[in-house]
């Protein structure tokens, strides 16, 4: 890991202290060491990752993300994010469920997003399932529903769990919903995207931006579900 300095008087200079699995970027920001590699990956850290996100949409949108990221790096995918737009009609779940199977076709020949036909079809198939739920309270008030009582406090990356007891029950309850690719390891890693636990390390600069959760890992809001 390389080490950053900061000048303490003229002449002199002092390691910056900080938690394991950070990194200082150019700006003399503190991050989450994932994010220093390249300005892609600190764009979406800093602006966008952990943030709360809200409503059918977005959510599946980045049911979708999360579902085409499965055994690649999530470098790739945000490189190919206007095109995965633009393919699936802005996850609008009404256009995306209308699609058929001469669609998922097109899109196997669409080199801007990562073509893998069961992936694909996975997006149709959430779309439809996302309009189902609509009479059952609909995708937000499902996946917010889950909302762990505690975040993580995470020193290094070695803390940060790859699913929880909370990431399994959604993949569950999406499943019998009718969703697919939606496994625990994968549902967490969206809970993290969304803001629904802060997995920022407790030395990036960014821990704490949702304002969804407290210094000790509690819900601002004293509840177990934020809303």
């Amino acid at each position: 890991m390389a080490q950053a300095n900061l000048k303490s008087g003229v002449g002199s200079a002092e390691p910056i202290p900080r938690a394991p699995d950070t990194a200082v970027a150019g700006d003399g920001r503190v991050r989450c060491a994932w994010a220093a590699s390249n300005a892609i990956s600190r764009e979406y850290h800093d602006l966008e990752w952990g943030l709360p996100v809200r409503g059918e949409t977005a959510l599946l949108e980045r049911i979708s993300l999360e579902a085409f990221q499965s055994g690649l790096s999530w470098i790739t995918i945000l490189r190919k994010r206007t095109a995965f737009r633009e393919a699936f009609l802005h996850f609008d779940a009404d256009a995306v469920a209308s699609f058929t199977d001469s669609d998922v076709d097109r899109l196997m020949e669409n080199r801007g997003i990562v073509r893998h036909r069961r992936k694909i079809d996975a997006v149709r198939t959430n779309a439809r399932a996302t309009i189902g739920l609509r009479a059952h309270g609909g995708l937000d008030a499902l996946v917010w529903s889950f909302t762990p009582e505690r975040t993580p406090l995470p020193h290094s990356h070695s803390d940060v769990p790859s699913s929880t007891a909370e990431s399994l029950a959604l993949s569950k309850e999406l499943r019998r919903r009718g969703f697919t690719f939606v496994g625990p390891t994968t549902m967490f890693a969206l809970m993290e995207a969304i803001g629904m636990v802060d997995t920022h390390l407790l030395g990036c600069y960014r821990r704490g931006a949702s304002g969804l959760w407290t210094a000790s890992g509690l819900p601002a809001y004293g509840t177990s579900t934020v809303t």
